[in-house]
């Protein structure tokens, strides 16, 4: 009884002390520019605000997540002085927001949110190429992990490249930069295709998704989408910087230095696979120090890239069967897969590409680009794989049905995808061609390597 008095004391003071700091005059005006910030109408949202914001910063997030649309309205029909005005108090806004909420302010997320607008209204706040990138580098140092925004990530890359281009970086910020946003970017497309993955599964085993469900596939196929648009953008950036007479001297200079340094390694044998610069002695150089240093899954697909390249192909697949084995992350499995799949395919081994196509869609399915890969090799095939001239046609509806599936289960390759059906769907037998036929709506069984078969369109 004594315990229950006790507790029921304690609970009645805390009570009181907090209805003490609560401000009457505030949570009013609280209420006053939060409607109108509903209703849109901030030029009148913005007296009440202010005046809760000047007086109990602490009272409420509201002030600091409505405060943002408000002054991001100011900011946008105002000019000369009075913007700069607002520009300068939304900038004290964040920061305000990261003393008062801390734990509702990540660090990474609302520094390159200040950077940004930093950034975009660099000209009226005078800002220099060194002063923006700095404020982006300290934003992700600060705290990577939150630092997740696609256009920052892309106008992060950018100004280092600025400051490249006018000597004030070398090559290898340059190029390291280039790795941490490139993997960044992969973290996010791992993470937003997982939880896509889930709902396209759900899909395909025919359950329709709620409205919920629905909203969150749209918000992941946006990221998605945003993240593939930054990806291209940052490779434009880097564009010939990154060409082979730049990069086989500084990884040649610093190898000494770093050949047991499995990042370094794993950094410079990818920049080397990716810019095509495999004919040089020092690719092999880096890809066996690689392996010997690190051996995984990523050693052994380089270390196949030098056998292929050396004409021991057979021994080659041996390699890369061992890495797609070795490999134990679900993403990196895929994409693994993938890259195997395309070196097949650029081979000719168009069997063995789409078995790793398969594995890579099996894996993660929301990515439409192996779909698109087969879909090529069948038409590349259409001449081989039929004993008559519409059979042999007739493939070209078969690549049509796969480049479809790339459009419905991938945001970023709907476009490709459409033109490729169109495409191949004028290379198929037309209306007329099917009547003299004679065989709408039978089945026609593809030989070779396809071994499938394709229904011909029925036609009235």
């Amino acid at each position: 009884m004594k315990t229950r008095i006790t507790f029921l004391l304690t609970l009645l003071i805390g009570l009181s002390f907090g209805f003490a700091q609560q401000d009457e005059e505030c949570m009013t005006k609280l209420s006053i520019f939060h409607e109108y910030v509903k209703a849109k109408n901030y030029d009148a949202a913005f007296e009440p605000w202010m005046a809760v914001r000047n007086k109990c910063p602490k009272f409420n997030n509201a002030i600091y997540v409505d405060g943002e649309k408000i002054l991001g309205h100011k900011i946008k029909n105002s000019t000369g002085a009075e913007k700069l005005g607002f520009i300068n108090d939304l900038i004290k806004l964040y920061e305000q927001r990261g003393e008062y909420f801390a734990s509702k302010t990540p660090k990474g997320k609302y520094g390159a949110i200040v950077c940004q607008l930093m950034y975009d209204n660099r000209k009226e706040l005078n800002k220099t190429v060194e002063e923006l990138y700095d404020c982006f580098d300290t934003a992700y140092k600060a705290d990577e992990k939150t630092f997740t925004n696609p256009k920052s990530l892309y106008t992060y890359f950018s100004l280092m490249v600025e400051l490249y281009d006018a000597g004030k970086k070398p090559a290898k910020d340059l190029f390291n930069k280039y790795d941490d946003i490139v993997e960044k970017v992969e973290d996010e497309v791992k993470n937003y295709s997982s939880k896509l993955n889930t709902l396209v599964a759900k899909e395909d085993a025919g359950t329709a998704l709620t409205k919920k469900e629905g909203s969150y596939k749209r918000f992941y196929e946006s990221y998605l989408k945003a993240y593939d648009q930054i990806s291209s953008g940052v490779d434009e950036k880097l564009g010939t910087r990154a060409n082979c007479e730049n990069l086989v001297p500084l990884y040649s200079k610093d190898f000494d230095a770093n050949k047991t340094n499995a990042i370094w390694l794993k950094r410079a044998v990818s920049r080397m696979y990716y810019k095509e610069c495999t004919d040089t002695a020092l690719y092999e150089q880096l890809v066996k120090a690689y392996d010997e240093t690190a051996p995984s899954a990523d050693t052994k697909y380089f270390v196949g890239t030098v056998l292929f390249k050396n004409h021991k192909e057979n021994e080659a697949i041996n390699y890369f069967k061992e890495s797609f084995d070795l490999e134990d992350d679900t993403f990196k499995k895929a994409k693994l897969a993938n890259r195997i799949g395309l070196i097949l395919k650029k081979k000719g081994r168009y069997g063995q590409a789409r078995t790793y196509f398969r594995n890579a869609l099996k894996l993660n399915p929301s990515n439409g680009r192996p779909h698109l890969s087969i879909a090529t090799m069948y038409a590349s095939s259409a001449n081989n794989c039929g004993d008559t001239t519409f059979n042999k046609r007739a493939v070209y509806w078969l690549a049509a049905q796969e480049a479809q599936k790339a459009a419905r289960v991938d945001p970023t390759q709907k476009k490709n995808a459409a033109k490729s059906v169109a495409n191949y769907k004028a290379k198929a037998p037309q209306k007329a061609e099917i009547f003299s036929a004679g065989n709408s709506g039978q089945v026609i069984k593809i030989g070779c390597w396809i071994g499938g078969q394709v229904t011909v369109p029925a036609i009235n």
